[in-house]
């Protein structure tokens, strides 16, 4: 299933629900690429994609996040986990790459190559490409007390432009049943969806360590986070994702 929309602006944020203290931390792998898919309940051609990316995420050198859209909602089931912002970042993607590219299941891999999502070969062929200049920025994070810190490691390439730092609570698994539109009868598990996008400081290529509320890691139905460090492109519409610079993930 394909999708050519016109470009929406854009502000993606979220409003964060709950919150808890919990124990330092400090990922012991350094990840190596950052997975994104477009999905959606109401593609029939997505539950293939949605049934890889359990097995990608199973990598620990990989984040594998799943964003589900809302454009399909009209065909008869509601995507009971899609919101607008992952629709509007997916279409901020295209607009960025210069292709125009919307679709689902659509891998979007380090923030700036896509593929369809349920073609094993291709994703893995990417991720073996991207792998000496992926995720190039190290970062760390560590629980302290009711704060989350962010450690950023300086740049190795002095050019590198500013970045956004993003928290994105996670569930890391959500099963559902789908009674109604194109999969209709069918049972899907998704890992690792997207709850929230919250937008918590900027890096400049200097060593940066930055602090955020435990708060902003929690979400309705979360259990999990990752944090990331983002290249943006300024556009028509404003700040447009790019390249993903480094990532890392909460240990819970």
């Amino acid at each position: 299933m394909t999708l050519r929309a016109r470009l929406l602006p854009v502000s993606i944020a979220a409003l964060l629900l709950g919150g808890a203290t919990a124990h330092a931390q400090a990922p012991a792998v350094q990840p190596k690429a950052v997975v994104e898919l477009f999905t959606s309940q109401g593609c029939s051609s997505c539950p293939p994609a949605d049934a890889l990316l359990r097995e990608i995420a199973k990598d620990p050198a990989v984040i594998a996040l799943t964003l589900p859209v809302t454009y399909w909602d009209y065909l008869g089931w509601k995507d009971t986990l899609g919101q607008d912002v992952f629709t509007k970042r997916q279409k901020f993607y295209a607009k960025a790459r210069g292709d125009g590219q919307v679709y689902t299941p659509q891998a979007v891999i380090n923030g700036a190559s896509h593929i369809v999502g349920s073609d094993k070969t291709e994703i893995e062929r990417m991720l073996r490409e991207q792998a000496p200049s992926a995720l190039p920025v190290k970062l760390s994070i560590q629980e302290d007390g009711t704060t989350l810190r962010i450690k950023i490691a300086a740049s190795a390439s002095p050019g590198d432009r500013p970045a956004g730092v993003w928290i994105l609570p996670v569930a890391k698994l959500v099963t559902v049943p789908i009674t109604r539109g194109e999969n209709e009868g069918r049972t899907i598990t998704y890992a690792n969806v997207v709850r929230a996008m919250v937008r918590v400081g900027e890096w400049d290529g200097g060593e940066t360590t930055l602090t955020a509320p435990l708060t902003t890691t929690r979400a309705a139905d979360s259990d999990s986070y990752i944090v990331v460090v983002q290249a943006e492109t300024l556009g028509k519409y404003g700040m447009m994702p790019a390249a993903m610079l480094g990532a890392a993930r909460s240990t819970r």
